[in-house]
């Protein structure tokens, strides 16, 4: 009997938040029959500095950070990590639809992959913002002399090659700040990668991209959404929004410090106060307040509420963009830190209108119970999605992954020169 030759990597996912970082690191085993398996074996989360609003705001205490969170997880899995998939998010992060269109090169007219990669190449040249640089040009479908909604042209017959894409962009300065930060810690960067699409991959079945759905990444300064349809990305933007605007109107609402506040909207928030009346009450003296305190549980939710309730609006407003409020026959998906508030998912129901869940990563292995905790999401869905390219791309996205590794590697190659 001939034993299989396997490979195994580390791949590892780096979600860089305005509250915390998170570090998940996996382990690739690969097969010389394509088949893998993939296993998260670390995951660590610290307390961020010089981070806000999903941007650098202090380089020294961003690296100090990121080194912080990358020693814990070294220690964790015994291995130095040298490398990493780098979450981006934050309100400059923005995308546009741009279309390419190439002659096909052979004389017989048979589309290759070449064609297909001259024809996002063409998309990539739009005029981009000034000090904005291209992160990522996804491919959503192709044309063949006018037949549209074709998913992949490999060998098909024509003269005239036309591609839809997403172009995500962002700003040149934050991107340089984060891609100094992370490199200050000694690490390689595989690629920056917008976070909630690496999240939206991870959480979501190839079934809900084709029937419809919204995936919402609700973290501390920022709520990203991707919609997908028909398999492809529809939408993509980040909210200038987060779980953090709730403990700020905790602290306002019952004038106690954000410590307090933080470890009020952990222990005792919740978005609905179904059942609850004003006698249910805490005591914000065993919470750490300096004065015995006592405030309703119904009040607090009052506050979370409202604040939620304004997050779930703007999300409809995004939905609407596009034609797609109370449209999406899977609904809304919702992960990160802040959907982690009890009544979330109730609450969406009613002002949204469409099916709601919380979302956890699909078909990924771990020896981690913290796989479970939505505040990890980005982090593995870096994870997954390096693996992904890893191994040229799944069976359902592969031509789309690996395309976009293509032209992405221009902006590594930016990334490098940036190294001191």
């Amino acid at each position: 009997m001939v034993r299989k030759k396997t490979k195994v990597e580390l791949i590892t996912g780096l979600d860089i938040g305005s509250t915390s970082i998170r570090v998940a690191v996996a382990k690739l085993v690969v097969g010389d029959v394509n088949d893998s398996n993939l296993q998260i074996v670390g995951l660590i989360e610290v307390p961020s500095e010089g981070i806000a609003k999903g941007v650098v705001s202090s380089i020294e205490e961003a690296v100090s950070s990121i080194s912080n969170s990358l020693e814990q997880v070294e220690r964790l899995v015994g291995v130095p990590i040298e490398h990493a998939w780098v979450g981006i998010s934050g309100p400059h992060v923005t995308s546009i639809k741009n279309k390419g269109v190439v002659a096909v090169a052979k004389s017989d007219g048979e589309i290759e992959e070449e064609d297909i990669g001259r024809a996002i190449e063409a998309a990539r040249a739009v005029s981009t913002p000034l000090n904005y640089e291209i992160l990522h040009v996804i491919p959503r479908s192709f044309s063949v002399d006018g037949q549209t909604g074709i998913k992949d042209p490999v060998g098909m017959t024509g003269v005239r090659l036309e591609v839809d894409t997403q172009i995500i962009q962002g700003s040149s300065a934050h991107i340089k700040n984060l891609t100094k930060a992370v490199y200050r810690t000694g690490i390689d960067i595989d690629d920056l990668v917008m976070s909630v699409l690496a999240v939206g991959e991870t959480v979501t079945t190839p079934r809900q991209r084709d029937l419809g759905v919204c995936v919402a990444n609700i973290g501390g300064a920022t709520t990203s959404l991707v919609v997908y349809e028909e398999g492809e990305i529809l939408h993509s933007v980040v909210l200038p929004i987060g779980s953090e605007h709730v403990t700020n109107d905790l602290a306002i609402g019952l004038k106690s410090s954000i410590e307090v506040a933080e470890r009020v909207k952990k222990e005792f928030g919740q978005c609905v106060n179904n059942g609850l009346t004003k006698k249910d009450k805490v005591d914000l003296a065993d919470l750490g307040s300096g004065s015995n305190e006592e405030v309703s549980i119904k009040f607090i939710a009052e506050i979370i509420g409202a604040r939620m309730e304004e997050i779930l609006e703007k999300i409809d407003s995004e939905l609407e963009e596009v034609d797609r409020s109370h449209l999406l026959p899977a609904g809304m998906i919702f992960t990160g830190a802040g959907a982690k508030i009890p009544g979330l998912i109730e609450l969406s129901k009613d002002v949204l209108g469409l099916p709601a869940s919380l979302g956890y990563p699909m078909d990924i292995r771990s020896v981690s119970e913290k796989i479970n905790d939505l505040s990890f999401s980005t982090a593995v869905g870096l994870v997954k999605w390096g693996s992904n390219l890893r191994q040229g791309g799944s069976k359902r996205s592969g031509l789309k992954l690996k395309n976009m590794d293509k032209v992405s590697q221009q902006v590594r190659d930016w990334f490098k020169s940036l190294v001191p």
